[in-house]
């Protein structure tokens, strides 16, 4: 792979020299914007927004303020881990876009590595003076936020939630408008659900056949309910009691019938859950919104439910007891999404920030939904165009507002998986001491030792 890198790098490098905010004899400046979407393949949607829109309406804007400015869209199509490599050699050659599309958990490891700087210090302090960060709640921001310091602006972002059953709820006499203020209500809630016949009354991702998914849906969101997050103030969450307190729900669950251990072992066993849920199999599971806008969708759906307005409820995931979350919160939440960053080695910064500012103005946001009925960052394209789907709306005004990121920093997909591990543990039977100690140990070898992990 790296000879190919190398290639595309060369290319980005030729193309860079005619762009990268450069001003040309005839005195027009050409910018760059690149993501790694193409049209007809991988984020076409993406793509044909950037081109078909932005670009004109960026160009055509400009060109009222008696500025002749000219835009490219540099496309890629490439598996994403191909794609951060490509990005990164272009910024360590200070060459490369102006505006650059980068997932979330990069900005950190980036930063650390010097390849992109604060909006603030690339392109002054009109960055700061920005109408749009009034309408990104402070939670959304953190998706670009790393050491208190602005890196990039957020695209759209998600939020974890607990979804129910209403018909098996009624079942086991519980209420359809269930909101859980601590997990303890929610073993409660499964007990019922067990006591009434239900198959698999809570699904909790474990494990690590779960990947990811087992980290967001599951461990981190409760994590943030214990009061810890997985990183915070330079070190690593350990065998610390928050993590504890994290393996014993796992355990509750897992060890009395209240969940199935099997399926968290499954290749497929996330696919699976989502077909039982809307087979009315399982009671309560924790997803991300996508769950319901990609998944239960009644139309076209990865397991549809055609009464699924009627018959899922959802609610926000509650810290351990009421007041014990990260930031004294009574619930929780994690979210993921993409940022755009300008290129510190713009030859024109502050018209870069003019681009990047346009991609995120309520118009551009507007437009690149294209009349679906998706999460934004600006809450106020949010209120416009979520009233059709209150789940969704609930996401925005509910769930964002309180919710949490993974950390941008490049050991942590390993942590992540020692996380996976170590709930895996104790629903195979382990102690919630002997996971948490064997995670301790994997932690402290992975980041550099015991100095750089809480415990």
């Amino acid at each position: 792979m790296r000879p190919v890198l190398a290639a595309v790098a060369g290319a980005v490098l030729v193309l860079a020299a005619c762009g990268t905010g450069s001003e040309s004899s005839d005195g027009s400046v050409t910018l760059i914007i690149t993501s790694n979407a193409i049209s007809g393949g991988k984020n076409a949607e993406t793509a044909d927004w950037t081109t078909r829109w932005v670009i004109p309406e960026f160009e055509k804007e400009q060109k009222a303020k008696g500025r002749q400015v000219h835009v490219l869209f540099q496309p890629s199509g490439v598996d994403d881990e191909q794609y951060k490599t490509k990005i990164a050699l272009d910024l360590k050659s200070h060459a490369g876009a102006d505006v650059i599309d980068v997932d979330g958990i990069w900005v950190g490891e980036f930063a650390q590595a010097g390849y992109i700087k604060p909006l603030s210090e690339v392109a002054g302090p009109e960055v700061d003076s920005w109408e749009g960060w009034s309408q990104i709640p402070k939670a959304v921001q953190g998706l670009g936020i790393f050491e208190d310091k602005k890196y990039g602006l957020p695209q759209g972002t998600d939020g974890r939630v607990l979804y129910f059953n209403k018909d098996l709820f009624k079942k086991a006499g519980l209420p359809a408008d269930w909101q859980p203020k601590s997990w303890q209500e929610i073993l409660d809630a499964g007990n019922a659900l067990k006591a009434a016949g239900v198959p698999v009354p809570i699904q909790l991702n474990a494990g690590t056949a779960m990947g990811e998914a087992t980290t967001m849906q599951g461990a981190l969101p409760l994590l943030a309910g214990a009061g810890a997050q997985i990183w915070a103030d330079g070190k690593w969450t350990g065998g610390s009691q928050a993590l504890k307190d994290v393996l014993g729900f796992y355990h509750q669950i897992y060890t009395t019938g209240l969940g199935d251990p099997k399926l968290q072992q499954e290749a497929q066993g996330r696919d699976k859950s989502f077909a039982q849920f809307a087979e009315g199999k399982i009671g309560i599971l924790a997803e991300g919104d996508y769950f319901w806008r990609a998944v239960v969708e009644p139309k076209a759906g990865v397991a549809p439910m055609q009464n699924r307005d009627a018959a899922v409820g959802y609610a926000l995931i509650p810290s351990e007891r009421p007041g014990s979350g990260i930031r004294g919160q009574d619930f929780v939440s994690m979210s993921g999404g993409a940022v755009r960053v300008l290129n510190p080695n713009s030859k024109n910064p502050k018209l870069a920030w003019e681009l990047l500012s346009f991609m995120h103005s309520a118009k551009a946001t507007t437009s690149q939904l294209a009349g679906a009925a998706r999460i934004t960052s600006r809450t106020d394209v949010n209120d416009e165009v979520l009233g059709v789907d209150p789940m969704l709306k609930f996401v925005s005004d509910e769930v964002l507002p309180i919710t949490a990121y993974r950390p941008p920093l490049a050991v942590y997909p390993e942590v992540s998986v020692a996380l996976q591990e170590a709930t895996a543990a104790v629903v195979s039977g382990k102690t919630v001491d002997e996971a948490a100690a064997a995670y301790q140990q994997k932690v402290e070898s992975l980041v550099g030792g015991a100095a750089n992990v809480t415990s």
